[in-house]
This record gives structure tokens, sequence and C-alpha cells, in this order.
């Protein structure tokens, strides 16, 4: 089998503001964005992704892994890992002009803070950074794999060492606002279709919160689905050869599906 061609391309000015599309040999494929995690800090990037990245390329998907920047390095934190999110899903304009890319049929997939930052982009016109993406990629489908899907609650128990705080600058009390803006919690409008994933055995993220949001994201109207992993832990995901990846893409081919 062949391994896909590799595209570096930048979006902005700092070395973070990049990323690499993988194209496979399929004319004007699908088009998968994977987000990563690492509660939003350095020095976890997207490399994490470079498997996952491969195998879904072997599948037929074009393949695209923006890096932000990040706590702990100059712009990272708010607002600047949003408006990174969003520009760099919206540079997939960009690369469509130098490749034929399906744009009708994007995906966002993100692990643990990208989960968190995959449903924001869907869901979120209002929030800061969030219009430059509506107005540029039409978002089909999110799946979200073991997502810090609620801040407050996260701020609540701790998650990440105080991950959230450091995220936002501070608690839900000293920036509502900025809880606000940063929520998951928005309805993604019609025609999208969202997935949230989630290991029985994950240490990292309560399973809890993303039963909850999928409670809530149901009421709101929301199509919406939870896949329960028996026996997964927080990681699996990362992992090609893993079951968690596996459902991952049997879902994101009737998700894609012409």
């Amino acid at each position: 089998m062949n391994d896909p061609t590799t595209i570096a391309s930048q979006y902005g000015e700092s070395a973070t503001q990049a990323g690499e599309l993988l194209l496979p040999a399929a004319a004007t494929p699908a088009v998968v964005c994977l987000l990563h995690g690492g509660f939003w800090r350095i020095p976890h990037g997207r490399e994490q992704w470079r498997a996952v990245a491969l195998d879904l390329a072997r599948r037929g998907y074009a393949v695209w892994t923006p890096g932000y920047r990040r706590i702990g390095e100059a712009g990272g934190g708010w607002p600047g890992t949003f408006e990174d999110v969003a520009s760099g899903i919206a540079h997939l304009r960009a690369l469509a002009h130098r490749t034929p890319l399906d744009l009708d049929r994007v995906a966002l997939v993100g692990h643990s803070a990208g989960g968190h930052l995959a449903l924001w982009a869907a869901s979120a016109p209002h929030a800061r950074g969030a219009e430059v993406l509506a107005a540029t990629v039409r978002i089909r489908a999110v799946a979200a794999l073991a997502p810090v899907a609620d801040l407050a609650r996260a701020w609540t128990l701790g998650l990440g060492n105080g991950a959230v705080g450091e995220l936002l600058g501070g608690s839900p009390a000293e920036h509502p606002g900025r809880y606000a803006a940063a929520s998951a919690a928005g309805a993604a409008g019609p025609g999208t279709r969202l997935a949230i994933f989630h290991g029985t055995q994950d240490q990292a993220v309560p399973i809890a919160l993303s039963r909850d949001h999928v409670e809530a994201a149901r009421a709101a109207g929301d199509d919406i689905v939870l896949h329960v992993l028996e026996g997964a832990g927080h990681m699996d995901f990362l992992d090609p050869a893993s079951g968690a990846h596996e459902a991952l893409c049997d879902w994101l081919s009737r998700a894609l599906r012409d």
C-alpha cells in the first residue's frame, strides 16, 4: 500500500500555527481534521496523531492536522488557542485551492482537550474566532473522543491539574464570559452529525461529562450519539490498532458517506 502524499502548510506566523495534509490516492476525498489533546498545554502537539492520520489517509480520507498555540507558549490560552483552532480549520479552504478536497464532507475529530475544541468549533458560532470558521468551511460531522466536554465541571474537578483555569485565566466565577464563549454546549445546528466516544476505563476524563453533554445536546435538538467503549482507556484512541479507533472509523464511514 502506497503512503499518502504529505503537504506541510502554515496558516499563521507562529511556528505552531501550521499543520500537515495527508492526501490519499482518491480524487477529491472527504476530509478529516484532527485536533490533538494534552489539556491545551505544551509540549503535547499534533504529532500525537501521526499513526492515526496515516491510517485514516490509507482508508481514503484527506487528513489535516493543524497545530494551535497552547498554554505555556506566547499567545496560547484565551483567546489565542480558540482563534487558532478556528483559523486552522478554515485553512482547509486555502488548501483546497492547491489540491482537490471535498469540503462538503468535512469531519472534525478531537481527542481529550481536542475533543472539547472540536465540539466548540461546531457549536459556538458566537464565540471569538468562530466567525472565521463559519464563513469558510461547512462541518458535516464531529467526533469527540474522551472530550473535556464541560469546562466548568472540569475546573471544579481539577482535571489536568488545573488545566482549565490556566486555559481561561481563572475560575468560572472570575471569568463567566470566557467560560460561556469557550463552552461546547451550544447547538451545532441542522445537518451536523455529532458523536462522542468514551471508554469506561478512562482515568483522565470522567465519562460522566460525556453522558451529561449528550443528554443536554439531545434536549437542544442535536443529532448526537454516545458510544460507550467497554474497557477502553483515555489513550486508546491514539492507537490505530485499537478497538476504539476502529469504532471511530466505522462511524466516519457512515457520517461522511456520499
